[in-house]
Parts: C-alpha cells; structure tokens; sequence
C-alpha cells in the first residue's frame, strides 16, 4: 500500500506520541491545553494501533506453512 499525504507514517506518529507524552509528565500544562493534549494523545495512540494491526495482518498473510497461509507467532518459544 503506498503512503498517501493522509496516510500516517508510524514512526512520525510514535515521536509525536511521545512529545506530547513528555509534554505532559512535565505537568506545568494549563487544564485546556492537557486536555488537548490528551486528545491528540488518544489520536495518535488509536493510529499508531492501526498501523501495528495492518502490519500483523499482512505478515500473517505472508507465512505460508504446507501450502496454507497461517498466522503463527513471530518468535518461536525456544526449549528451556
């Protein structure tokens, strides 16, 4: 799928998560602006899910096993 103008990027969506997350642990925000931060925090947490979901579902596509594509994890449990 190629990246629109409207498309979020991962990367460029997690470093503004963060910022705004550091914003506000310094706690010096007035009450409106946390709440707007926090809105864009939510935002930016439910795009960057969307992504990571997006992304599971085409490597589970990709793993093919006897012939079927099956989902199985990305690390396998190794023998203790």
């Amino acid at each position: 799928m190629a990246r629109t103008a409207k498309t979020p990027d991962f990367e460029q969506s997690l470093a503004q998560l963060e910022a705004v997350v550091e914003r506000m642990e310094q706690g010096d925000l007035p009450i409106e602006e946390a709440l707007k931060a926090f809105e864009q925090g939510v935002k930016l947490t439910r795009e960057c899910q969307s992504i990571l979901d997006q992304t599971e579902q085409k490597v589970q596509v990709l793993i093919e096993q006897q012939g079927e594509f099956k989902a199985r994890p990305f690390a396998e449990e190794q023998d203790g």
